[in-house]
């Protein structure tokens, strides 16, 4: 599973997925409602705190009551909405992992969309992440859906199920989609979940055609490039970006 933390996230990198998603709602003179997911192991407002630092004069920061989450507001061209994952880490979980990331799982701070069992291919949690995603989408409407790390595979999941939810029944509301499929999806770090996991396999039969800006560090050691390629490899609406950076 990728570990990413948003301490050791590439100033350039999330500087480069702002101002692309920036220029793009500029010139569609429109404001856009992003619907974002974070990194395993971090929550909405240590997200916002570095997105808030990137972005600067043009960052309005306020608080919503969706979940535990947050909206960040660029002027009136983009509003992103985190939403943290529901799965809250315990300090078992981050073996090995760095005292920050510990100190996280103590205060229920760290957390995940899903925790990867590998000896039965299956992310735990994944069902549950999904039905509360659900039960947002089916309230509010977002014009495109971001993540990073686990989040971007999360997210990329997601927008493919979107395109056919029927695939995946327990998504459905009242036998129907709970949100109409996605303008677009941003996958900063992303990759594909293994093959195997029950999930994926339906969803990710058949690739997704929603058109997904796929940002790439070429010496990110966690989540490689390699990995982000398998998530590239079923896109078929893609746009790849690479930076040097981790």
């Amino acid at each position: 599973m990728g570990r990413f933390r948003a301490n050791q996230m590439n100033h350039y990198q999330l500087h480069f997925v702002i101002s692309q998603i920036y220029s793009e709602c500029l010139y569609l003179q429109q404001t856009s409602k992003i619907f974002c997911y974070g990194f395993y192991e971090t929550n909405g407002s240590s997200q916002l705190g570095a997105l808030r630092k990137e972005c600067g004069k043009n960052v309005d920061l306020g608080i919503i009551p969706v979940v535990t989450s947050c909206i960040l507001l660029i002027t009136t061209i983009l509003a992103l909405v985190f939403v943290d994952g529901p799965i809250i880490l315990q300090p078992v979980d981050l073996v090995g992992e760095t005292p920050e990331a510990l100190n996280a799982a103590e205060t229920n701070d760290a957390r995940a969309w899903w925790n990867w069992n590998s000896s039965s291919s299956e992310a735990v949690g994944l069902p549950e992440s999904l039905q509360v995603v659900r039960d947002i989408l089916k309230t509010r409407t977002f014009d495109g859906v971001m993540g990073f790390s686990q989040g971007a595979a999360f997210a990329a999941l997601l927008a493919a199920l979107l395109e056919r939810p029927e695939a995946y029944p327990p998504f459905l509301v009242d036998g129907r989609a709970p949100h109409p499929p996605f303008k677009f999806c941003v996958a900063v770090s992303g990759f594909k979940l293994k093959d195997g996991e029950p999930i994926v396999d339906v969803v990710f039969k058949t690739p997704f055609s929603t058109p997904t800006l796929h940002i790439i560090g070429k010496n990110d050691v966690v989540v490689t490039e390699e990995r982000s390629r398998t998530l590239v490899n079923i896109s078929t609406s893609a746009r790849v970006e690479e930076h040097d950076g981790g």
